[in-house]
Formats: structure tokens, sequence, C-alpha cells
């Protein structure tokens, strides 16, 4: 079923619930009302009384038929005396309203009962024992009052007829209306989805719809709008990853090839040009290898996969300092750590890459005898070094993908280290700066991220 049917579907079984209550509310009220009218004459009817000469006694009231214990009528008027009526005429108490249909005709029945000694007034000569009407009935009796109600019913069936065209005349203005409404209301959706087809078709992501108002449909357009926004902004990062990638890859593939070249005429080679050459293949390949790393945790995007979990900071930034120290020992670089314990939220495995990273290139640009200072306290680890520093027109630049410095494009390196560095930070909400550090003149560091909220007392 399509969506404009469910609409119309929906339109039509509300109106329909609406007139089937208001038509049952209609008949149940009318068809009350009139019965109520008719039973109040009844109840009038039978609470009646006729006085006595002596004033003292009271008489049940005037009545159509008296009904005997014994199944007698007084007067006999022909109404049906059936089990019911003989039932309160033998001793049941209480009384009760009823329909009856007598002769193809509706009557409405009171039924009265009598205890026995009750006086009752009859039609003078009914009852030869009562000469003047006002007679004393010993045994149990019930009283019927009786009123014809063919006229009521009649009208009650012409109102059911009447609501019945009513009801169907209203559902077929209801599927007129749900027809119309729901044509007025999809057709903005439809002009959105025709939009958003044309885009799917021509894979043009620049397009964007026009939001319009501020009701639920300008909200869809804006919000896709904005999907619109990511996944061109995440094509434009994809053409340019594999763009840089490939320009990265294309020198030490080359260099790869030419070494590879020259492997072919070993035997002319002397053992130490040898050497080198092989030696220059295995770092070109670690380069690769490196390469590869770095482009398969930024092919992650902003968001990895696995739980995020409260962290030990400094227990992460010990774990990287002892890793960092294996090379820093090669260029006697000293590596001073101060770390507090503090809980950040975080995925582990991204964390340590971030100060790793941070940490590497801290070795790769101190000289050698140099030092490094990392230090971390709420949230916050700073990475600072000796080195030449990052100047201030290059500092905007250090975190965006393969960019490096005129001054480092000789090192190795793929120039993608700092940003992931930036990513991973991003990913934790966090944040990442660079700047010079006074103290020992190159470039320092500053990653935060938000804490966990767990005092230093709890450690």
């Amino acid at each position: 079923m399509t969506f404009r049917s469910r609409v119309i579907a929906a339109t039509v079984a509300a109106a329909a619930l609406a007139v089937v209550l208001a038509c049952f509310a209609s008949f149940f009220t009318t068809r009350n009302a009139l019965l109520h009218a008719v039973d109040e004459s009844l109840a009038q009817a039978s609470h009646q009384t006729v006085s006595t000469n002596s004033g003292d006694d009271h008489f049940t009231g005037s009545y159509t038929e008296l009904v005997l214990a014994s199944g007698q009528t007084f007067p006999s008027s022909g109404v049906p005396i059936d089990s019911v009526i003989t039932s309160y005429a033998k001793g049941k108490t209480g009384q009760l309203f009823r329909t009856v249909m007598i002769r193809n005709e509706y009557y409405r029945e009171l039924i009265v009962a009598l205890p026995a000694g009750s006086l009752v007034l009859l039609p003078a000569g009914s009852l030869s024992a009562c000469p003047t009407g006002i007679c004393q009935i010993k045994s149990t009796s019930a009283q019927l009052f009786v009123v014809n109600v063919t006229g009521q019913i009649n009208e009650l069936r012409n109102l059911v007829r009447t609501l019945l065209f009513v009801a169907a005349g209203v559902l077929l203005l209801a599927l007129a209306l749900g027809l119309i409404l729901a044509r007025a209301a999809l057709h903005p959706l439809e002009k959105v989805t025709n939009e958003i087809e044309t885009i799917t078709e021509t894979n043009d992501m620049r397009h964007r719809i026009e939001e319009g108002g501020v009701d639920e449909l300008g909200r869809l357009r804006r919000v896709f709008n904005r999907l619109l926004n990511s996944v061109e902004n995440s094509q434009t990062l994809q053409r340019q990853l594999v763009l840089d990638a490939s320009h990265e890859l294309r020198t030490p593939l080359t260099s790869l090839r030419t070494n590879a070249q020259v492997l072919s005429r070993a035997n002319e080679l002397d053992p130490s040009d040898l050497r080198q050459l092989t030696d220059d293949m295995v770092t070109q390949v670690d380069e690769l290898a490196s390469l590869v790393t770095d482009l398969g945790e930024l092919a992650r995007g902003e968001r990895s996969e696995g739980a995020i979990e409260a962290l030990r900071l400094d227990e992460c930034v010990d774990e990287c300092v002892d890793t960092a120290r294996t090379y820093a020992r090669i260029k006697d670089i000293t590596i001073d750590v101060n770390v507090t314990p503090s809980m950040v939220e975080g995925r582990h495995d991204r964390l340590i890459r971030a100060i790793s990273n941070l940490l590497t290139n801290a070795v790769k640009f101190t000289p050698t005898g140099g030092q490094i200072h990392i230090a971390s306290s709420n949230g916050t680890v700073i990475v600072s070094d000796s080195g030449p520093g990052i100047s201030e027109e290059d500092q905007p630049f250090v975190f965006n993908r393969f960019w490096r410095s005129a001054s480092s494009r000789a090192l190795p390196g793929s120039g993608l280290g700092l940003s992931i560095v930036a990513q991973v930070v991003a990913e934790f909400n966090g944040s990442v700066t660079v700047d010079r550090d006074p103290m020992l003149g190159g470039a320092r560091f500053v990653m935060t991220l938000p804490t966990s909220g767990v005092d230093d007392e709890d450690f």
C-alpha cells in the first residue's frame, strides 16, 4: 500500500468512526427519550390513587388490567398473559418495563406486582364481588399498564434509515476529501522525492533542495541538505586522499623500480654498493608499509569501531614513552616524563596511536643529544622538544594530510602522523594545538581530551 493510499484510508477510517459513533449516539439518545416519556406516563398511571368514602384507604391506582394469581384478568382486554406476567401475579415483587408485539403492533407494558390484601379500583360490574368497583384482593396479583408505541417504533426505524443514508453520504464525502487532501498534502513531498531521485540519477552532490518553511517538510529538506553536505565533503576528502596517496606512493615506487633495475646487475656492483642498495630498498619498503598503515588509519574516518571506555591517560602516556625511548636511544635523546593520574573517555588503540605519533614526530625532529618533555594531567598531554620547531606560518597546516614543511621533506615519513592525531582528537571531542615551547625552543603540541569526571583521590 502506498503512502497516499494510507493517508486516504486513515482519513476515511477516522470519518467512518466519527459517523458511526454519531449515528449510534443519535439513535440511542432518541430511542431512550421516546421510551422514557412513555415509561414516565405509565409510571404516573401506576401511582395514581383513589380514596374511599372513609378517606383512610388508598388504592394502588388506575390500571389497564388486573391479573390474579390464578391467571384470571379483570377486565379482559385481550392482552396476552405470558409466564412473566403470571410470575409477578403469583408473588414476584417489583415492577418491569418491556416492549411487546400484540397483533402486529408494538406496545409498552408496565407490570407492577401487588401484595395480598391490596385495594384496587375496577370498573363497576367487572367483578361480582365488588359491585362498586373498589375491591380488596386477598391473594397476590399484578397490575398491567399498556400503551401502544407503534408510532414511536416506526419513527425510530425512519431515523435508522435516515442515519444510514447520512453515514453513506458522509463516507463518500470523506473519501473525496481524502483524495483531495492527500494530493494537496503529498504534492510537496513528491516534489522533494523527485529532486532526490534526480540527485541519485545524476550523482550531483552539489545540488541543494530548496529548504522552504519551518514545518516538518522544511525540516526534512534542511536535514537532507546537511546530508548532501556531508556526502560531498566526504567525497572531496576521498578524492583528495586518493590523489595525495598516489602522489606519495609514486616517489618510493619509482625509487624501488630504479633500484630493482640496478639490482639486476648485482654481479657488476661492489659489495659495499650492493649492501647500500639493499639497505635503501629495505628503507623504501618500510616507508611504503608505514604509508599503507597510515592510510588504513585515516580510512577509518572520524568514527572508529569499538566501544568507548574510561582510560587512564597517564598509563597510556607511560606505555607510549616506553616505546619511544627505544628509538630515542639511537639519537641519544632524553625523554623527561611528568604525569599525574587522570581519566578520559576513548578507545585504547586510537589514543595510543595519537600519543605515539606525537612522540615519534618529536623524536624525528629532535637533534642528537636533544631533549623531549612530555607532561600529562587532567586530560591534557603536552609534548615538547628541543628541535627547530614549527614556524608560525606553517602551524595552521601541520595537521593537514600529507603536508610537510620545506625543511622536513628530505626526512622519512608520509606526512600523515599529525593528521591522524587530529582525527583521533576530533573523534573524542577534544582538541590539539601547536606552538613553540618557551623552555626547549622546539615545537610544543598540546592535546586535550574530555575527562570522565573521576577525581585524583579515586586513583
